[in-house]
């Protein structure tokens, strides 16, 4: 099952996969599982693995680029390593001609991510290099959302994967999509070039709807979707001119990282049991 949603062990596992999609005129980004590292030894092996990545993205001119978690970069040793370490991918990335994306984990790393990435967007050196993840069930992302459009930072929407309390996050799936939407809005009329990330046809509908009415073009921004779950709609938002990029993950890392986002919420296991049986 887990050779559905995780590309593989090796870096060559996920730039086999990258390589399909991308024939397929689909784009990709590329994550190397692992998290909350204990040394800071153990960061700079994690960003390594992403260093080989950019460099064989640009050689081989692959539409791809990289996401990385801030805990795998050392946050929870020391915040001033982790920003250090990531900076350093951003240039990398920038000078490859590529682009990274810091991904959101549980929602008490929220500020001190948003202001870690806006720090490194804010450096000349860095700025349009780097972007960021905002969790539609969280109370806070629209305004979240209105200050990194504001500072011109790209976002990559979705709706969290999380387990968090009812005082932090919409307990009602009704009520997540609804703030879905309505963020969704907002990036789309924003200038900024961003990602919605989503498998659920409903938006998917209200998103390409909305598009019309307002005359956005296609090209101004990109369905996001996760490596293995439905393909099928993946390749038919591209053959409609959308541009598309999916989430692939990969490394030796795969089981402790899926065992904890399912333990954490049972609603992802449910998630990719129905969805392992899709086209």
């Amino acid at each position: 099952m887990s050779a559905r949603f995780v590309a593989g062990t090796e870096i060559s596992d996920a730039l086999a996969a990258a390589e399909t999609l991308v024939q397929q005129g689909i784009g990709v980004t590329l994550d190397s599982l692992g998290e909350r590292v204990t040394s800071e030894v153990e960061a700079h092996c994690a960003a390594e693995v992403y260093h080989q990545l950019l460099d064989l993205i640009a050689a081989r001119k692959l539409n791809a680029n990289i996401s990385v978690k801030l805990t795998q970069m050392g946050l929870g040793l020391n915040p001033e390593l982790a920003e250090s370490v990531t900076a350093e991918l951003v240039r990398h990335a920038r000078s490859a001609g590529s682009f990274l994306r810091i991904d959101m984990e549980e929602s008490r790393l929220t500020q001190i991510t948003l202001d870690i990435v806006r720090r490194l967007n804010a450096r000349a050196d860095l700025r349009g290099s780097v972007g960021v993840v905002i969790q539609a069930y969280l109370y806070r992302s629209q305004s979240d959302i209105e200050q990194l459009v504001a500072e011109g930072i790209r976002v990559r929407l979705c709706k969290g994967a999380y387990n968090e309390p009812p005082d932090v996050a919409f307990p009602r799936k009704t009520d997540v999509d609804a703030n879905y939407m309505r963020l969704s809005r907002l990036l789309l009329e924003s200038p900024q070039y961003h990602g919605l990330a989503t498998h659920d046809p409903a938006l998917i509908g209200a998103i390409r709807n909305f598009v019309r009415e307002r005359a956005i073009d296609r090209t101004h921004f990109e369905f996001q979707m996760l490596y293995g779950i439905r393909r099928d709609l993946q390749r038919a938002l591209a053959d409609e001119g959308y541009n598309v990029r999916i989430y692939v993950p990969f490394g030796r890392d795969w089981y402790p990282y899926f065992m904890r986002r399912l333990a954490e919420r049972p609603a992802n296991a449910l998630f990719l049991a129905r969805n392992f049986f899709r086209p």
